[in-house]
């Protein structure tokens, strides 16, 4: 990618930046708090790019300025200090040009949000369940790691341990950026506790990871919604089974259903419930976008296909692999601890190598 080619898109990205700046101190706008909000958010996503574009103009007028000196200056000693001075300038160029081509990717609007992720045992019966809890504890560590907050909203027990499904909700930076690389069906490969004489058994347990919608992005008409309120099961001491404090919210135009038990207070759990059911509407629509991304990029790693089968915890040789990337590690004792994040690095490098060719940046 030239130069030239890249100062057009930056200068194409300055101007909107200054337009947006002019936009959010409109009273129309301020008045108006969905617009307000996503000029804003789009107002500090477009702020690194600019600062780039002052650097990488800044670092071509020295190179200019150094090689003029080079070609005109008479003095010798002046011609090897810019001769010096160019090279080191040079050094610069590539990486900035890569991180300014890195920028340049259109960014995915959701990356930002919070997300709500779902673990749903699969083929394989208890194991399957116990699997599905294995998975749950991993995102719980790495979460920790990332100083992220979790929040469980409803889950089912397996019989002899696990779950056969558990929702939770994650809060933090750029949650869902991370966390979309986990959607889709995780196989475990290991001797069951239940297995008497040794054999592996393979299992699977499926991920899907939402966007959080805000508030501004969905509106739910009250009478479009049947509420239940029925008793708490699980932890929770002498409330449990004993008040009304879970909630049960039925979507009627489109059949969704959303459970809420986390809490002691039903004011709570349906403000958590209401969350859930905001994030599933919106997802419906999120959906048909990331299908029609899919449909173009055959080798998006991130599609979005929760029937894909995306990895396989090999337990017997300890290895972890991505199906997606062809990425194969031998530390499963630390994946299941929480540390995905030389897997998450490498698939967002892998798409952002996609990217880059798509948008002919390579």
């Amino acid at each position: 990618m030239s130069e030239n080619m890249i100062l057009t898109k930056l200068e194409g990205i300055v101007s909107r930046f200054e337009e947006v700046g002019k936009l959010i101190t409109q009273p129309e706008i301020i008045s108006d708090m969905n617009k307000y909000v996503k000029l804003n958010k789009e107002y500090s996503q477009l702020e690194p790019v600019v600062e780039a574009y002052k650097d990488y103009k800044n670092l071509l007028s020295n190179i200019a300025d150094a090689r003029e000196i080079i070609s005109e200056e008479k003095d010798a000693e002046m011609k090897e200090m810019a001769r010096e001075e160019l090279d080191v300038l040079n050094e610069r160029l590539e990486p900035l040009e890569d991180k300014i081509k890195l920028l340049l990717i259109p960014g995915d609007p959701e990356d930002d949000k919070d997300a709500i992720v779902e673990i749903r045992a699969g083929t394989g019966g208890d194991e399957a369940s116990i699997f599905a809890g294995d998975l749950y504890r991993l995102y719980l560590k790495f979460a920790e790691s990332r100083k992220w907050k979790v929040a469980t909203t409803s889950f089912t027990e397996g019989t002899v341990g696990g779950y056969k499904e558990i929702i939770m909700s994650i809060t933090g930076n750029g949650v869902y950026g991370i966390m979309k690389y986990e959607s889709g069906v995780h196989r475990v490969q290991r001797v069951p506790q239940t297995e008497t004489q040794g054999r592996v058994h393979t299992s699977a347990a499926t991920v899907a990871v939402l966007p959080e919608a805000e508030d501004f992005e969905v509106e739910v008409k009250q009478e479009d919604i049947r509420k239940d309120t029925y008793c708490s099961s699980g932890p929770g001491g002498q409330s449990v089974n004993t008040t009304y404090s879970a909630i049960r919210l039925t979507h009627v135009p489109t059949g969704i259903v959303v459970t809420c038990q986390d809490e002691k207070s039903q004011l709570k759990n349906l403000d958590k419930a209401m969350k859930e059911l905001k994030t599933r509407l919106y997802n419906l629509e999120y959906q048909k976008r990331m299908d029609e991304i899919s449909s173009k990029r055959k080798t998006m790693v991130s599609s979005g296909d929760r029937s894909a089968k995306i990895r396989t915890y090999n337990y017997p040789q300890g290895r972890v692999t991505d199906h997606r990337i062809n990425l194969t590690l031998y530390n499963l004792s630390s994946v299941m601890d929480g540390d995905i994040n030389e897997i998450t690095e490498k698939l967002q490098m892998a798409e952002n190598a996609e990217k880059l060719k798509e948008n002919g940046m390579e």
